[in-house]
């Protein structure tokens, strides 16, 4: 009952910045790893004992150990192929949607056909998954639209499940941060991986284990005697500075995640991509910051619509300028002339005097 409230409480107290999961409204949580937190030594370089890890075939925690409890990691999967010679471990990844797996790009560098390809999720041992393990094919893998398998950069790709599955305290979704969460910040954090052990033989004979490991400044990581500048600002460094742990071939995909600084809940802030050598000095792991991707990640999952840049202002539409025709000026408008008085002869004013003159005289008579 108590670990039942416990749950609720995670569940109500969990993380809210990158969840979009539909597992139950959670992610990040590790039910049945809490009793196990203590197995995973810390890390002392002064007194590390390298005889306990091997080097050589790249493991990156102790061999001698028979893996993690089941359920310690209910996110991670196996992601196998099968040929003629049998089913094989190819890379890893983490579920973070109940039909998406997300890891990295390089998993499928020059692979074109999935359909013999399949997803386990919930095993720590491959050879024996057990009744918690389930099995998925692949119906769609997404890679970064900017991946290309001879350069560096945008190693992440996205594995859809051909249908969901169920989760259980073996099965958890792995919890994306946005950009309101400062990775940098955080102390704990953990790797892990399937190695072969001296019971277990080698591969498909596979067992999970996990190391802890500490997020190593970039810049430090990216100096002229560690990796020169390869680093780049979408990926982290995680390991030791001298050495000793680290993640190596067959880790290719897997997580990178750190327990949230406050509360009981863990984020997946990268996934293992590249690196020189194995477990060597001031050549720590170098991981896919999944940070740096979170927009991608929901778009190509369908969660948020994709962002659109601004369409560019369309270009004026031309205009042809027509000049008018000349007009021919109007003709001044000249005033005309006030008539002048015309001037009569002398001899028709002589003869209109005479004859108004006459005409008095008549008037008189008559009168």
């Amino acid at each position: 009952m108590a670990l039942l409230w416990l749950l609720v409480l995670l569940a109500l107290a969990g993380p809210v910045r990158g969840n979009w999961d539909t597992c139950k409204g959670t992610c990040g949580l590790r039910p049945l790893a809490f009793d196990h937190s203590s197995l995973v030594r810390d890390y002392d370089p002064t007194d590390f004992d390298y005889t306990s890890l091997s080097s050589s075939d790249g493991t990156a925690v102790d061999v001698a150990s028979p893996g993690v409890p089941s359920g310690t990691w209910p996110g991670i999967v196996s992601i196998q192929a099968t040929w003629d010679n049998g089913t094989w471990h190819m890379c890893s990844g983490a579920l973070i949607h109940p039909q998406w797996v997300l890891t990295v790009a390089r998993c499928f560098m020059d692979t074109k056909d999935t359909s013999n390809w399949k997803v386990m999720i919930g095993a720590t041992d491959l050879a024996q998954p057990g009744p918690e393990a389930q099995n998925r094919r692949i119906r769609n893998v997404l890679k970064h639209q900017d991946y290309c398998d001879e350069a560096p950069g945008n190693n992440i790709a996205l594995v859809e499940l051909d249908q969901p599955v169920e989760c259980s305290d073996y099965i958890q979704l792995g919890c994306v941060p946005d950009s309101s969460l400062a990775v940098p910040e955080l102390k704990t954090c953990y790797v892990a991986g399937w190695r072969a052990t001296p019971e277990t033989g080698q591969s498909p004979g596979l067992v999970l284990q996990e190391a802890k490991v500490r997020l190593i400044d970039v810049q430090l990581c990216n100096s002229s005697r560690w990796y020169g500048g390869a680093v780049h600002p979408q990926e982290l460094c995680a390991g030791y500075p001298r050495g000793g742990i680290d993640t190596c071939q067959g880790d290719t995909g897997g997580p990178l995640v750190c327990k949230d600084n406050t509360g009981d809940f863990f984020w997946l802030v990268g996934l293992t991509s590249w690196g020189k050598g194995c477990a060597g000095a001031k050549r720590p792991g170098v991981f896919t910051s999944t940070q740096h991707f979170h927009d991608w990640i929901q778009t190509q999952m369908g969660t948020v619509p994709p962002k659109t840049e601004p369409l560019p202002p369309e270009p004026p539409t031309p205009t042809i300028e027509i000049e008018p025709p000349e007009l021919e000026p109007e003709p001044e408008l000249v005033p005309e002339p006030e008539p002048q008085p015309v001037p009569i002869p002398d001899v028709l004013l002589r003869f209109f005097t005479n004859l108004q003159e006459f005409l008095e005289f008549l008037r008189d008579k008559l009168d």
